[in-house]
Parts: C-alpha cells; sequence; structure tokens
C-alpha cells in the first residue's frame, strides 16, 4: 500500500508512510506499531525495500500469508530475490474490548442495576408515557459469526487511489449488522459506504419505535461474547441464531471432512438451547436462521478484482463456495441445505419452558430479487474486498 502510495502521489517511501498515519483516526495513531514499521522497515533498509521487497515478503514475513504443505507459494509481485525480512520481535497490544457498539450503554453508571433490559431500570420506569405499564419490553440478542458482527473491510484501505483523510477505517460494524438486527448507533441512518446513506429497518429500530423501553436493550454477541440476561429482574428477550457460513466453510485445501455434520450441529444448537432456556427470562423468543446458498458468490463475483486477490492470497473466507471447483460448490450448498433442515427440524420438534422457538429460511434468492427491481446488481450486496460476508445494503434491502 505505501509503495502505492507513492506511485499515486509522487513521493518518497516516507512521505507515504507518513501520509498514511496521517489517514488514521486519532487512537489508532497513538499505537506505536506504524512508528516501528516505520524505523525499522522503512528507514533502516530504505533501498532493500525498493530493490528487493514487496507486499508478499512482508505479508509472509509478519506471518499473516502462510504456505501450506504441497501448495505452491502464492504471491501477487513477481518472486523477489529476497524471500524474508528478519524484524526484530515486539509485543504490541491493542485494546479489543467492546463498548456500546455491540451492548446498550448504562443508563447510570453508578448504579448495577441500571442497565437496558433491566425491569428496575429507574431511568426507563419513570417514562411511563413512552413506556407504558403492561407493554411488554423485548430486547434483542444476536448469537452469530462474522457475518453478525458485519465484518467489513472498506475498499479504500486497499486501493491507494481512493485513500483519504475521510476513509472510514474499520473492521467490525456490528451496529450495521448483516442480519439487519441491531442498528443502535445510528437509530435512523448508516452509512454503507462513503457516498451512499441507506434508510435502516431493522427489527430493533421496529422494536424501539413500538416501545421506547427497549431503548439500548441489544446484544451483539457474534464470535464471541457473554450472554448477559438476569433470568429474575430482566425483560424478555428475542435471541436470533444465525451461524451463517462457519459450519460449511474453512480455508483448508480439502474443506468437505471439516464441515459440520447434522447430527453433530443437532447435538450443538441443542446443547445452546438448554443454555439459554437456563438464562432467558419467561416468554422469550428464540429464532433458528437457516444457512444460505452461497452459489451465488462464485456467480456473480468471481471475476471482481477483491474476492479474486483473496482466493489467489489462500486467505478465502470460505474456500469451499469461492472456488472455481462447480462439484464443490455444489456439495457445500448440498450440505448447508441439510444443516438448514436440521434445525428446522430442531425447531418444529423441540420445547423449551422459558421461549418459543421458531425457524427461518436465508433466501438470499429472493433478497436478490427484491435488489434488482430497484436496479441493483447482484454483486452490490457482498463486502466488496472479500467477496464473501454480506453488507448493509443487503441487509436492508
Amino acid at each position: 500500500m505505501i509503495e502505492q502510495l507513492t506511485q499515486v502521489h509522487n513521493s518518497t517511501v516516507q512521505i507515504s508512510m507518513e501520509r498514511l498515519c496521517s489517514y488514521l483516526p486519532g487512537n489508532v495513531k497513538r499505537v506505536t506499531w506504524l512508528w516501528l514499521l516505520t524505523s525499522l522497515c522503512f528507514t533502516l533498509f530504505p533501498s532493500r525495500f525498493r530493490a528487493d521487497m514487496n507486499a508478499d515478503v512482508v505479508c509472509h514475513t509478519l506471518k499473516f500469508c502462510k504456505q501450506d504443505p504441497g501448495q505452491p507459494l502464492c504471491h501477487l509481485y513477481p518472486l523477489p530475490k529476497v524471500t524474508e525480512l528478519t524484524l526484530p520481535m515486539c509485543a504490541l497490544h491493542f485494546q479489543t474490548l467492546r463498548g456500546f457498539h455491540w451492548r446498550g450503554r448504562d443508563c447510570n453508571d453508578s448504579n448495577k442495576m441500571a442497565y437496558p433490559g433491566s425491569e428496575l431500570l429507574e431511568c426507563i420506569n419513570n417514562a411511563n408515557k413512552l413506556c407504558p405499564l403492561g407493554s411488554q419490553p423485548r430486547g434483542v440478542i444476536l448469537l452469530g459469526d462474522s457475518a453478525g458482527a458485519h465484518f467489513h473491510i472498506p475498499p479504500d484501505w486497499i486501493t491507494a487511489s481512493q485513500m483519504s483523510l475521510v476513509s472510514n477505517f474499520g473492521s467490525n460494524h456490528p451496529q450495521c449488522a448483516g442480519l439487519c438486527v441491531c442498528f443502535p448507533l445510528a437509530l435512523y441512518k448508516c452509512n454503507a459506504s462513503s457516498k451512499q446513506v441507506i434508510k435502516e429497518n431493522s427489527i430493533y429500530l421496529r422494536l424501539r419505535k413500538r416501545n421506547r423501553c427497549n431503548h439500548r436493550d441489544y446484544q451483539n454477541i457474534s464470535k464471541n461474547g457473554i450472554l448477559s440476561r438476569n433470568q429474575l429482574l430482566d425483560y424478555p428477550a428475542i435471541v436470533i441464531y444465525a451461524m451463517i457460513g462457519n459450519d460449511v466453510c474453512s480455508g483448508h485445501i480439502d474443506p468437505l471432512p471439516e464441515m459440520t455434520t447434522p447430527e453433530k450441529l443437532y447435538s450443538k444448537v441443542t446443547q445452546t438451547l438448554q443454555y439459554l432456556n437456563s438464562h432467558l427470562p419467561n416468554g422469550s423468543h428464540v429464532i433458528l436462521y437457516g444457512l444460505p446458498d452461497g452459489r451465488f458468490l462464485w456467480d456473480h463475483l468471481h471475476d471482481r478484482y477483491h474476492p479474486l486477490v483473496f482466493s489467489c492470497s489462500q486467505v478465502s473466507p470460505c474456500r469451499s463456495w469461492m472456488s472455481s471447483n462447480k462439484t464443490l460448490r455444489t456439495l457445500t450448498s448440498e450440505r448447508a441445505e441439510q444443516l438448514s433442515k436440521t434445525l428446522k427440524k430442531i425447531a418444529t420438534s423441540q420445547k423449551f419452558k422459558n421461549f418459543d422457538l421458531f425457524y427461518l429460511d436465508f433466501d438470499f434468492q429472493e433478497i436478490t430479487e427484491e435488489w434488482q427491481k430497484k436496479g441493483g446488481q447482484p454483486w452490490q450486496l457482498i463486502e466488496p474486498v472479500d467477496g464473501f460476508h454480506p453488507n448493509e445494503v443487503r441487509a436492508v434491502t
């Protein structure tokens, strides 16, 4: 990226590095890893960087890229003379604690009982005009994967000609969850890109509009996190269980043996539901989302630049569907359908004391047709950089 910036702006490596740092938000500028890279890589070895190194060397040296056994070395540039760069080992620490993007902000930090969803929340109970007694508030909880967390890499991160001070730096945007569940920060609008503003229509917003007692009562527990619900003191919740692709997707050379079997899924989901039954207040609802037919991805994105780069770099988030092997894509969709049927079987056969259980299909075809009626293209529904995760456009379609 730095090398491209030098070409775009006709500047030196050092100036391009400073330019890149200036684009980052303030809290990131204070982290020293950029300074370390500047000092170690580009100040001490500037001529070597220009002559013998490229992005492939740096990627493999820092162990971001790897070469699987029996596979050729994947590279985007001509092979350089230098195949490894020796760098001092430095311990870098990044704060990754989840804030109110993921879980609603407490109403009163001095009162441990004053949190969204609590029946004892004084600041809500005093607003009976907005939250009438007997209005049955409900919180929203999402259990999901990286799609639920709305994994997002802005295209201007990796396109030097588009990078600027207004670049939208950030990797996860839980408030713009791909399942259209939360959207807590942008209560009415959320930027899908730097050039587009979309009016939201999320489950959370509908609940909040219906009942202001639902304000800030959301939990996005995607990839990791701890369910926070007091069974005796809190309002019931609507829990959405949506493991969209992890059960059939992996980066393995042969992904088929790594896919979850229907039997294993039945066992694991049943365990999860038993856990929820022991933690959710009575009157809650749980919705099991089926898996999508991911053949959509290759059909509409295989010839687009960024997904192609990810595939070549052997860091594809789903080798099963993002593959030129049509048989593999078909087998993956068949397994996804089997798993969806398993979820539907669970929803129709099991009963729990504290919540009702439902099943919904993940009908991407219907979403695509609706988007096309509005004049859009199917590939616009997917994150442009990795070519896999659903984006915000898809969420509000």
